[in-house]
């Protein structure tokens, strides 16, 4: 497996400890982002877990035109290297369009592309042109092995730096349902999965004019994921859900994060992780 280096002290994948890539859904302000990356800091610090944090500074495909996006993506950067100086750890951000690859190259560790878009061919190559750890979510409409082709695209451009995630597939009407296999046959790609724990609960446009989603199932389908073998888990994270600009239904509570991190690290822990090979 080719392993994933992310920042100087991090890396993902075959017998290295299960990292968490955590935050808001979106950067909602300055303050709010950088108290959030501070506490779930603390929080894998004490857990002795690898953290990389994550916000998006535009969220491009919200459910209505009127629904909060985020920051200009000048701002968002500069909130993310705050986050980079001032709390020290790695982040995560989501690009939608090509041109914006090189300019979160500067300041991100990863580029994450987003479900929607993970078979736009000039948004991969940009991103891999980079030379950034790539993270591509596995469309709510592909099958796992057919990330083989979003891997292909990314290799033949000479990238091999490449995570890849699960995060639910559409099931009839503003429903997502995992399955579980998709996990070993996307990391038998060569790369290290991710799990995203959050928008796999998500009810896309469960609300009418915005998703919904069901958060209490969050703690389950993330210890099932731990027990079958990840690399890294993803999970979104706000300390008011409730009241949270974006995504708040499938949002975990920072109150909550420790109990149920530390759950899913006691199942993974269980296993042999220099060996989630399968049969």
């Amino acid at each position: 497996m080719q392993l994933a280096q992310i920042g100087q002290n991090i890396r993902i994948g075959e017998g290295q400890p299960l990292a968490l890539i955590g935050g808001p859904c979106v950067i909602e302000s300055e303050s709010f982002t950088l108290k959030m990356a501070e506490e779930i800091g603390k929080v894998c610090d004490r857990l002795n877990v690898p953290f990389i944090f994550k916000a998006s500074f535009d969220k491009a495909n919200r459910t209505s035109i009127h629904s909060f996006r985020g920051q200009p993506i000048d701002r968002g950067l500069a909130i993310l290297q705050r986050v980079k100086e001032e709390i020290g750890v790695p982040v995560l951000t989501d690009i939608h369009l090509p041109e914006q690859a090189a300019i979160a190259a500067e300041v991100v560790d990863i580029l994450q592309i987003p479900a929607f878009l993970c078979r736009q061919t000039d948004l991969l190559l940009a991103a891999a042109a980079t030379g950034k750890t790539v993270n591509v979510k596995k469309g709510q409409f592909l099958a796992p092995w057919d990330m083989k082709n979003v891997v292909t695209k990314l290799e033949e451009s000479g990238h091999n730096k490449i995570m890849l995630t699960e995060r639910g597939t559409s099931f009839g009407y503003n429903t997502l349902v995992v399955d579980f296999r998709s996990l070993p046959q996307m990391r038998a790609l060569g790369y290290p999965v991710v799990f995203d724990a959050t928008h796999s609960v998500q009810m896309p446009g469960g609300q009418g004019n915005t998703s919904g989603g069901q958060r209490e199932f969050v703690p389950y389908l993330a210890r099932a994921a731990a027990a079958i073998g990840i690399d890294a888990l993803f999970m979104e994270i706000h300390e008011d859900p409730d009241n949270a600009l974006s995504d708040g239904p499938n949002m975990i509570p920072l109150a909550r994060l420790e109990t149920v991190l530390s759950q899913i690290i006691n199942v993974r822990n269980s296993l042999n992780v220099g060996d989630l090979t399968y049969a």
